[in-house]
């Protein structure tokens, strides 16, 4: 029997008989469409974490010098004990960093990890939770910050402790509406500042905004909260090829400022913004080895039904198989027939589940500030899925019915 009229003749049983071919797809479909769109939310995910929030959190470009590393959260109690016994990151740590770096964009300080909120209020209007960052004047070029009205903050404003801020564009919107800002007094923490700019928007990732904050001179953020936060520098340099060696310069210069001798372990940490990335990544791993587990549940339940309709099949069909049997057909072509029914449904499964799945990992992008990002190599493998689960729980049913008597077949009625 030709391969072509094997096919059509299993396209055939699954167009005659539509409500037993949807009840036996129904389970890989569902298997499948969790797989695409799950890997397609986690995939989504860890390209915004990437490209959005990494960057926005330390820099393109850039490395931090820091008392605490981003991923102290898989460290163990032992280490997290050692870390809180590091000494802080001072401004005389900022100069020697500053002093091996002239080649460096910029070299700034911030003050303030965990960084600490509060409400700015202006004629009894109050923006509430806002980030308070404490900054050298290098920090807006390091994060990349654009003002878009008034000044930036000045080395002046650091060295005279001014009472000045820089507010992100979602503040100034909610706070002043259409009032200009520039000149305004408002109270932040409960004290007073003058708003002297207005950055621009940098946007909302996964819900967060990235424009609810408050930039002031970091001696005046020590003034209110001390110096017991984390202070942090930042080294951004002209090109991301230049990070390595930079970094390890950088590492060079605190162990001297650090007076560590050889074989010390670092009292301090040295990240770009992949540490972040790698951090978010290995906990995706834990999803990911959660998923086939999940996945191979509804694939074994589908392939049981997928094998199970066919056995009733192979009965209904007892009486055709006797009269194939008796015009020519072999046990090979009877086989060849029933595998490739099986076959075809289970791929048929297969591409309704990755067509599902990717409507629902669309709809949750458009519906939530989930991202969601299609990857080949998840169809990929939602596809050779729904062909082995063919195969696999296919042989049986194909056989049973080859291995037929055609002489007891035709006397079924």
């Amino acid at each position: 029997m030709r391969r072509s009229d094997v096919i059509g003749i299993a396209a055939e049983q699954i167009r005659v008989n539509p409500l037993r071919s949807a009840f036996t797809l129904l389970g890989i479909i569902v298997s499948v469409a969790f797989l695409v769109a799950v890997v397609a939310i986690i995939q989504g995910m860890n390209a915004f974490v990437r490209e959005n929030i990494a960057d926005a959190m330390i820099g393109n470009n850039t490395f931090q010098v820091r008392r605490s590393p981003v991923t102290v959260g898989r460290v163990s109690d032992d280490d997290w004990l050692r870390i809180q016994r590091r000494p802080m990151i001072t401004e005389a740590d900022a100069a020697t960093v500053r002093a091996t770096f002239p080649d460096a964009q910029a070299v700034s300080m911030q003050s303030g990890w965990p960084t600490p909120r509060a409400d700015a209020i202006w004629r009894g209007r109050t923006v509430g939770d806002l980030l308070v960052f404490g900054i050298t004047p290098e920090f807006q070029l390091v994060q990349g910050y654009t003002i878009i009205k008034g000044r930036a903050l000045s080395a002046v404003d650091v060295s005279q402790r001014m009472p000045v801020v820089v507010i992100g564009q979602e503040v100034a919107e909610k706070l002043f509406e259409e009032v200009d800002p520039i000149g305004q007094e408002i109270r932040l923490a409960g004290e007073p500042y003058t708003v002297i700019g207005v950055n621009a928007a940098k946007g909302r990732v996964l819900g967060q905004s990235f424009d609810a904050y408050t930039l002031i001179p970091i001696s005046r953020f020590e003034m209110r909260y001390g110096r017991r936060l984390t202070t942090t520098i930042s080294v951004k340099m002209r090109d991301a090829v230049q990070l390595p060696a930079a970094m390890q310069r950088a590492e060079e210069a605190m162990r001297v400022s650090h007076e560590l001798r050889p074989g010390q372990e670092n009292d301090f940490s040295i990240e770009t913004a992949d540490a972040l990335v790698k951090f978010w990544t290995d906990l995706t791993r834990v999803l990911f080895a959660v998923i086939p587990a999940v996945v191979a549940i509804g694939i074994v339940v589908g392939g049981i039904v997928i094998m199970n309709i066919m056995l009733m099949a192979v009965s209904e069909r007892t009486r055709e198989i006797g009269i194939r049997k008796a015009v020519g057909a072999t046990a090979r072509d009877i086989e060849q027939q029933f595998l490739a029914e099986t076959i075809t449904l289970a791929m048929l499964g297969g591409v309704i589940g990755v067509l599902a799945g990717w409507a629902f990992a669309g709809l949750v992008a458009a519906l939530s500030p989930l991202p969601a990002r299609i990857t080949w190599w998840s169809v990929a493998l939602a596809l050779a899925l729904g062909a082995g689960i063919g195969v696999l729980f296919g042989v049986y049913p194909a056989r049973r019915a080859a291995r037929l008597d055609p002489i007891a077949a035709m006397r079924e009625e």
